[in-house]
């Protein structure tokens, strides 16, 4: 039985690879929005090979028209859009005095307004009918920001305030459509590959590192239990709660340490071209070069995924905890 037609923008490589792959797991219909050919051809066989239906539409989430023809195609093919996935991005890595005022307004573009295209995409059509539900894929850099990276934070912070504003017009208009957001922490994708850099060595994540599936998990369970935001990773709750509160530390210590720590000089072999204004040829699916250090597994996020069994559990055994302590305590009596 399928959950419904979910569209994944960014869903060739990195998380949106991984996310496509989770909602076909589970049952959904998957609609892929992105630039590269190999890679639309190579996800939309791995969703089929789960026995759903996949549709690859190749679009650049910046081009406003683009994403409404696309939204319009996946209606015509697949059916009602009922789940929309903001995951498209692009990136470049250099102190912001030093980023080509090009690279830094086409990485706005497509982080921040491919999020709000897309949104506006979703929502046209989900509002009248009364249904649906959009991710916004945001990121601990989203409440943070850190060095080198001044367009993409600047993007997620935006995509932040824009998504708050949106949900309270449609808290406004009593509407049933739910937009949730879900903050990231640094993952072995490829976006290290092909990002455009101007650093001496290799970029890397920052701080600890997951595979992209320990998110994409995170991502098909919001899914299906709708919650305004979720973390992912302990690293990404510390770094939120950590600005919240020792703002000014964060600003020092990045400062001494975001240099070197989203660098690696251990990686040599030569990066991908950039895809920052134009998809990269091949199929370059969802890791990057940092599985010897990324971590598949998190508590946390097994927490989110299993929390209510897990307290019923907790709430059960305090039950026959605080049983057992009665019936001793009459027998003592």
């Amino acid at each position: 039985m399928s959950q419904g037609v979910a569209v994944v923008t960014g869903g060739t490589a990195g998380l949106g690879r991984a996310i496509s792959r989770a909602l076909a797991g589970r049952g959904w219909d998957v609609a892929v929005l992105a630039r590269g050919t190999d890679g639309l051809d190579a996800v939309v066989g791995e969703i089929r090979d789960y026995h759903r239906r996949g549709l690859g539409i190749s679009t650049d989430v910046s081009d406003r028209e683009a994403v409404e023809r696309a939204a319009d195609q996946v209606e015509r093919e697949l059916g009602p859009i009922t789940l929309w996935v903001n995951d498209a991005m692009v990136g470049a890595f250099a102190e912001f005095l030093e980023t080509d005022p090009d690279d830094f307004e086409r990485a706005t573009e497509v982080n921040y307004f491919g999020f709000v295209n897309g949104t506006r995409a979703a929502l046209s059509r989900m509002v009248p009918r009364g249904e649906g539900h959009v991710i916004q894929i945001g990121s601990a850099l989203a409440h943070r920001g850190i060095p080198l990276q001044a367009a993409y934070c600047g993007a997620k912070h935006a995509v932040q305030g824009f998504t708050e504003s949106v949900t309270t017009e449609l808290i406004h208009r009593k509407s049933p459509v739910r937009i949730s957001t879900i903050d990231m922490p640094a993952m072995n994708t490829v976006q290290f590959n092909w990002v455009k850099s101007a650093l001496p060595d290799h970029p890397r994540p920052m701080d600890v590192i997951f595979e992209p599936e320990v998110a994409a998990r995170v991502v098909a369970y919001v899914a299906e239990h709708p919650r305004r935001r979720t973390w992912v990773g302990f690293p990404t709750a510390k770094t939120v709660l950590g600005n919240r509160f020792v703002a000014f530390f964060l600003d020092w210590y990045l400062a001494k340490t975001g240099y070197d720590g989203q660098q690696a000089p251990d990686k040599t072999e030569p990066m991908l071209p950039t895809n920052l204004y134009r998809p990269v040829p091949g199929d370059q699916g969802a890791r990057g070069i940092f599985s010897d250090s990324a971590k598949s597994r998190s508590l946390q996020t097994w927490y989110l995924r299993h929390r209510v069994p897990v307290v019923a559990v907790l709430a059960g055994s305090a039950v026959a905890l605080g049983a057992g302590l009665i019936g001793v305590a009459r027998k003592q009596a």
